[in-house]
């Protein structure tokens, strides 16, 4: 059986397990470590292709597979990096291919890209995600593309990624409560540390904001850094209509299929996306929009299995689906989406579920109180901050779930399935509630991304 280390035995991931060992784990909030470090590197950040640089709560990593399906639909290069990886380091950086799609990082150049930015930090004080962001700056900066899209790791204002000067556009995802030890525990506290992504005088575009204290802090931002602006319900729209979706801007009207990527909330994730190539500087189509909605591929947010190792272990005939959402805003999209799913094919719902303790359980939970038939609560074997499945049980009860505790998602499918009445509608089942656990599970499968 793999684990999130499938690639334990790869040139890169030898080199990784080396830095853990020398810096500290998790994150460091500063500009000035990377900067020091890109300087001995030679500054690569500047020697990028435009740059759509993408912050926010929830919905970067969809828009980022947005971005990048709209630009490869038009025959360009696209370089991206997003984090955190499921199963394997290389999903962190996929190299734009002149006419085609984008490829996981070769593990050499990989390798040789990890030891010469260690090289270069010479035993200083970082973080390994700093490292990899160096990292990310060399490749991108080595290897030619059209476009570069680079995802927020944590925040924005202070995140490693913010070295970009002069990004083609700046896009804010929606925001809400997450890593409230960071950001501050109020939503325009985190909406102000996000905002920090934009540049003086460059295009920014606003996702869908739910909280109106988040949207007054960003539009301000742009207004005070003279920033075009693009604004989700007043500059730009997506809606569904008779089973198409329904993008409208100041450029005009498109009819256009609904994404591949399941749930409502997608429309407004794809939305931001093609305002944000626009604004980029990139000339966008509707062939190339209804490519990008019909081609687009993000793995582990409301992704199904279709095939693998664990579908034995479910009662036959189940929808299993896998998402890493783990805030108390992304539980409402993802509850939205399975009530969806409801509508369309009644199903019982069963949740598996495990977290980490930096995450707001209860507030995830009360999301599926009228939803879940039960949940089963797993441990996280790849995080030692996972929340103990006895503990993780108290808050989906506390959030008004009948829940049980579980030694694994094997278990817990096998459970679902003693119980559920042969004569019932076979049921629907969401693994979920952190990234680190959806990885664990499509390795476990024998399904890890590409």
């Amino acid at each position: 059986m793999t684990d999130r280390g499938q690639i334990a035995v790869s040139e890169a991931a030898r080199e990784i397990e080396k830095l853990m060992g020398l810096h500290p784990k998790g994150y460091d909030l500063s500009l000035d470590r990377i900067r020091r470090l890109l300087e001995a590197l030679g500054n690569p950040e500047r020697n990028l292709p435009p740059v759509i640089h993408i912050a926010g709560t929830n919905g970067k990593g969809s828009t980022s597979a947005f971005c990048r399906a709209l630009l490869e639909a038009a025959g360009h290069s696209v370089h991206v990096h997003t984090s955190p990886h499921l199963v394997n380091w290389h999903e962190r950086y996929r190299l734009g291919v002149p006419g085609g799609r984008g490829q996981l990082v070769d593990d050499a150049v990989f390798a040789d890209a990890l030891r010469r930015v260690a090289k270069a930090n010479d035993g200083e004080k970082i973080t390994v995600f700093e490292i990899l962001t160096a990292v990310t700056f060399i490749l991108f900066s080595e290897h030619p593309a059209d476009a570069a899209i680079i995802e927020v790791g944590l925040g924005g204002r202070f995140d490693a990624t913010n070295v970009i000067e002069d990004p083609a556009v700046s896009v804010i995802m929606p925001i809400s409560l997450d890593h409230q030890p960071y950001l501050g525990d109020r939503v325009e506290l985190i909406a102000a540390e996000k905002a920090g992504i934009m540049k003086r005088g460059r295009p920014v575009v606003i996702g869908h904001q739910e909280y109106d204290a988040a949207l007054d802090v960003l539009m301000s931002t742009a207004e005070r850094l003279n920033c075009p602006s693009a604004v989700f319900g007043q500059d730009f729209i997506a809606h569904e209509e008779y089973g198409r979706l329904i993008y409208q801007d100041e450029f005009g009207l498109a009819d256009l299929p609904l994404p591949r990527l399941p749930g409502r909330h997608q429309y407004a994730n794809a939305a931001a996306a093609i305002r944000a190539v626009k604004a980029a500087g990139f000339t966008v189509t509707e062939p190339m929009m209804e490519k990008a909605m019909e081609t687009v591929e993000w793995p582990g947010r409301l992704q199904k299995l279709t095939e693998g190792r664990l579908l034995s272990h479910a009662p036959a005939r189940s929808e299993i689906w896998v998402d890493g959402g783990h805030n108390p805003g992304a539980g409402e999209v993802i509850a939205e989406a399975m009530a969806n799913f409801e509508e369309r094919q009644s199903r019982p719902l069963f949740l598996i579920s495990g977290m980490i303790n930096t995450k707001d359980p209860v507030g995830y939970f009360k999301a599926f109180a009228d939803l879940a038939e039960k949940i089963y609560c797993v441990p996280i074997r790849g995080s030692e901050a996972m929340i103990d499945p006895v503990i993780l049980a108290h808050a989906a009860y506390d959030a008004g779930l009948v829940a049980e505790p579980m030694s694994s998602v094997i278990d817990a499918l096998d459970a679902i399935a003693s119980t559920i009445d042969p004569e019932a509608p076979p049921p629907r089942i969401l693994i979920g509630g952190s990234l680190y656990l959806v990885g664990e599970v499509l390795a476990e499968n024998g399904t890890p991304p590409k």
